[in-house]
């Protein structure tokens, strides 16, 4: 029974992968160049990508459970439908997708409108799944962490009606309690979706305080900008991953991301713990320079 990664070199995949091999499982991972990937012992490597279906048939041989995490680029849709065609083929039905969330809400923006038609797909061919809804991952705020401490200014568009951010590790070890749980299940599980949020719901003020009393200065939020971010992001990605990501920051001041009644006590009791909050990263991040 062999539990596939895909994304396996990312962050949340990387984690993945860790968190099964310490509870035991039998990973496959899924890469492009097997020579840069840095596993634990034990975690075997299936070199392949998502629009070479002849490397997809490969790395699913004998697989019983799949994590499906696809990267934000442009034929992001087709490349998730090509595996789960490609796994249908190889009589995999256990998965575990990771979308985002609000999926269903942010109909303009076009990752969010992807991942919800992979969730349509992944109903309607019948698949026992769990899909992952994550809310803003706290660590993408690693990117405008020089932008924090040298200019004083939080400038993501965060917006007034905040997010339910949570941690990248939070993520994984979800992810992967999900993947287990549906492996060793006698017979697969039936489809369910879980929000993923952290504990507390931030606005871009309320980021903007944390930071500043972390750093023991004032910095001010400044992110309601939506064009300026998007120009921003031009000098680093690509025009439209830009244009996107202005969408979204546009839908985050306009709807937010915000948890249903019961997320954060279900999450909490699935981890054990308490969930990792936003001041523990700028904590993190400010000890750690």
């Amino acid at each position: 029974m062999t539990i596939l990664v895909t994304g396996a070199t990312g962050n949340v995949g990387r984690q993945v992968v860790e968190h099964l091999v310490k509870r035991g499982a039998d990973v496959r991972a899924l890469v492009r160049d097997p020579s840069k990937a840095e596993f634990p012992a034990g975690v075997s490597v299936a070199q392949g990508d998502f629009l070479d279906v002849d490397s997809l048939r490969n790395a699913m041989s004998g697989v019983s459970t799949l994590f499906l995490l696809n990267a934000v680029v442009p034929d992001e849709f087709t490349q998730a439908l090509i595996a789960l065609n490609v796994a249908r083929s190889a009589g995999i039905e256990r998965i575990v997708y990771l979308s985002v969330i609000h999926a269903d809400v942010y109909v303009n923006v076009p990752h969010f409108a992807g991942k919800f038609g992979v969730e349509r797909m992944i109903e309607q061919m019948g698949f026992k799944a769990t899909i992952l809804r994550p809310a803003y991952f706290i660590q993408n705020d690693l990117m405008v962490k020089d932008v924090i401490t040298g200019y004083g200014a939080y400038p993501m568009p965060i917006g007034p009606k905040g997010l339910a951010m949570i941690d990248v590790r939070d993520i994984a070890e979800i992810a992967a309690l999900e993947l287990l749980r549906r492996e060793q299940s006698a017979e697969p599980l039936a489809l369910e979706r879980i929000n993923l949020v952290g504990p507390e719901t931030l606005t871009g003020t309320d980021i903007a305080a944390i930071w500043s009393d972390v750093l023991a200065r004032p910095i001010h939020y400044g992110g309601d900008n939506t064009e300026g971010f998007e120009q921003n992001l031009k000098q680093f990605m690509p025009a439209w991953m830009a244009y996107d990501m202005r969408l979204m920051g546009e839908r985050f001041i306009t709807d937010g991301m915000l948890p249903e009644a019961g997320d954060l006590e279900r999450l909490t009791k699935l981890l054990g713990r308490p969930l990792r909050s936003y001041r523990t990263f700028a904590s993190e991040t400010v000890g750690s320079a």
